[in-house]
C-alpha cells in the first residue's frame, strides 16, 4: 500500500498493546506496508471493509426476513430465472 506524499497526514501519539504492535510490524515485515503509519492505515481499511461486509450481511438478512409472501414469491421467480439463464456456462473456463 503506497501512501501518496501529497496526502496531508495527521500526527498522533498513542500507545498500543504489544500484540497490536507485533501485528503492525508483521505487516511491514511481510511487505504489506512500508511504515508503521501505512500499517495502521491498512489495518483500518481492512476493518472498514469487514464492517461494511457485516452491515451488508445484516441488511440482506433483514430484507429477506421482512419479505411479504408475495415478495418472496417474486424473489423466487427471479432466482429461478437467473439460475436457468446461466445453465451451461462454465464459469471456470470463462475469462
Amino acid at each position: 500500500m503506497a501512501t501518496s506524499p501529497r496526502i496531508t497526514r495527521q500526527k498522533i501519539s498513542t500507545t498500543v498493546s504489544p500484540e497490536t504492535l507485533a501485528r503492525l510490524e508483521k505487516l511491514i515485515t511481510d511487505g504489506e506496508a512500508r511504515t508503521l503509519a501505512e500499517a495502521i492505515d491498512l489495518s483500518i481499511q481492512r476493518l472498514l471493509v469487514y464492517e461494511n461486509r457485516e452491515r451488508l450481511a445484516r441488511d440482506t438478512a433483514a430484507y429477506f426476513d421482512n419479505m411479504t409472501p408475495e415478495e418472496e414469491e417474486e424473489e423466487n421467480r427471479l432466482a429461478a430465472a437467473l439460475s436457468g439463464s446461466v445453465k451451461g456456462i462454465d464459469f471456470d473456463r470463462e475469462h
